[in-house]
């Protein structure tokens, strides 16, 4: 009785322990998380500083130059965040210098989402972070909006995207023009006569105006102003443009031949045969950063606010255009021509005070500012210096980056 006792003890030991391992071992469960969520390391430049503000806070860049590493491609700003937050007031270069040590490279990092064709797309609030792709630095964009997971209605107007350089800059000097290219002037309607042939003009005068290419519509705002001095190329005396003198705006009243404007701003005398150019002329600012794809050399002409000293963000005008290869977006760098020294080293072969004969020696050219172009003519462009890192005139050369 004992060893049965025993045997079925045995037994059941033997059918748990079968049914035991016949049980499937428990798994995990997963935690559900968002496939946007962002994946953030390294640095991130979260706070409200716009890039160009980032930038310029990090200090000058000690990244090795392209030239030196071989013209492999974009280098890196040493202090490249990995992640960026979009900022209201920011500009696509501002941004792109944030990340690279020139800019104009930009293109070659950007990698284009499939929903995102076009790299102006960017607006205030999303993220762009820095990844390697086949060790390769890309630059990916993250909607900023990406946690909004419920529909609902937009209660309030779409922020515009990034532009390229400041609108607002580049705004005001097209509004007024201070340089005259050979195509503007060929055609624009001109300037017949004043009412009561006034010649200093006021607020709530007339003029009357002739030379329209289509019937004017009433409304519309030019602005007056006067052919001044032929603008000649520094390198060969070739006339590239001329001098325009702002003297006033007005809106058309009535229509016809002549046609009727109300003058609203006055700045100097209108004369007959003063030019009419419409005002608020769109420049587009969609353009990528980019050097020139042919060799470029040219010098700086005319800054259009009649100043000696050029800074930053200052509009200024190059003899060189569309006949040499420039489209807008186009980076050059700016050069001040290394002045010519005597070497008095040896004296001269009068006396010891004398530069007689002394070797003349020019100093080397040193690079003081970068020029981006954002509007292009036959024989000239305009552009925005972009950065200045030393004194620019009149005269600096501009070349390839």
């Amino acid at each position: 009785m004992q060893w049965t006792k025993i045997f079925a003890l045995t037994l059941a030991a033997a059918l748990v322990a079968g049914c035991q391992s016949d049980r499937p071992m428990a798994v995990p469960v997963p935690v559900a998380t968002s496939a946007t969520e962002p994946v953030e390391q390294g640095t991130v430049v979260g706070d409200d500083r716009t890039a160009m503000e980032a930038a310029v806070d990090a200090g000058p860049s000690t990244a090795v130059s392209s030239e030196s590493s071989g013209g492999a491609g974009p280098v890196l700003n040493p202090n490249a965040p990995d992640s960026y937050v979009v900022k209201r007031g920011d500009t696509l270069w501002g941004i792109a210098k944030v990340f690279l040590r020139d800019p104009w490279f930009w293109p070659e990092i950007w990698q284009v989402n499939p929903q995102v064709h076009n790299p102006h797309l960017i607006y205030p609030g999303d993220n762009l972070r820095l990844v390697y792709i086949d060790g390769r630095p890309t630059i990916m964009l993250q909607r900023g909006d990406f946690a909004r997971v419920l529909p609902r209605v937009r209660s309030q107007p779409l922020e515009g995207s990034v532009t390229t350089i400041p609108y607002e800059t580049v705004a005001a000097f097209m509004s007024k023009p201070t340089l005259l290219s050979q195509e503007q002037i060929k055609g624009a309607p001109y300037v017949l006569a004043t009412r009561d042939l006034h010649v200093a003009m006021s607020d709530g005068d007339t003029l009357y105006a002739r030379g329209f290419k289509t019937p004017v519509e009433l409304g519309t705002h030019y602005n007056v102003v006067r052919v001044g001095e032929a603008l000649r190329d520094p390198d060969d005396n070739r006339i590239v443009g001329y001098d325009g003198i702002f003297t006033g705006a007005g809106h058309v009243t009535r229509g016809g031949d002549p046609a009727t404007l109300i003058m609203t701003e006055s700045a100097r005398e209108t004369e007959a045969g003063d030019k009419l150019f419409q005002g608020g002329v769109d420049v587009p600012l969609d353009f990528i950063p980019s050097a020139p794809k042919t060799k470029t050399n040219g010098r700086i002409m005319l800054v259009s606010n009649g100043v000696s000293v050029i800074g930053q963000y200052e509009v200024v005008v190059i003899n060189r255009g569309v006949v040499d290869g420039l489209v807008p977006g186009n980076v050059l760098a700016i050069f001040q021509t290394g002045e010519v020294v005597a070497d008095t080293e040896n004296k001269g072969f009068l006396n010891s005070n004398s530069r007689l004969g002394a070797t003349k020696v020019h100093l080397p050219d040193e690079r003081n500012g970068t020029f981006m172009v954002f509007k292009t003519f036959e024989h000239l462009s305009y552009g925005l210096v972009m950065e200045a890192t030393n004194i620019i005139r009149v005269g600096d050369r501009v070349e390839n980056p």
